[in-house]
């Protein structure tokens, strides 16, 4: 099996893009969360899901026009992007659960270099993104910006 130089740099140069505009979603969401969930009290699935939200606007602009460079129907893109979204979202919802209420770790002992109040919850937090993260750039390049579907 040869293996083309060229589509594997597209792909790497695809994926750094990918995880630039990665991170700048996870700060939105991990800002937002914070702010909502811990500042303002607001609870964890709620605060969860209006991060993911905003998070889900800018990835969607930034992902079609800068890292998967499509010209497609913009409406279906969005539409399969929104299905993703709330696929993967779905799953993280799952994995929190499962580590928040399953595995007990909503009631984790503060971490003494970490100064935060529900240490438990923004550590789940994380762990569901990374979780989010991989099963969405998967959903993305097969099927949203797929240019031979």
């Amino acid at each position: 099996m040869k293996i083309d130089k060229a589509e594997t740099r597209k792909t790497f140069i695809q994926l750094l893009k990918y995880g630039v505009i990665g991170v700048v979603n996870t700060l939105i969401t991990l800002v937002t969360f914070y702010v909502l969930n811990t500042l303002a009290g607001a609870p964890y699935g709620l605060a969860n899901v209006v991060g993911y939200i905003l998070g889900v606007i800018n990835s969607f602009v930034w992902n079609r026009n800068w890292v998967f460079k499509t010209k497609d129907n913009w409406r279906r893109e969005a539409m399969l992007f929104g299905v993703g979204f709330l696929l993967c979202l779905t799953l993280q919802l799952i994995v929190s659960w499962i580590l928040l209420e399953g595995l007990g770790w909503k009631n984790m002992e503060p971490i003494s270099w970490l100064p935060m109040q529900k240490t438990g919850q923004n550590v789940v937090m994380v762990i569901a993104m990374v979780v989010y993260t991989l099963a969405n750039y998967i959903y993305n390049r097969l099927v949203t910006f797929n240019h031979k579907s």
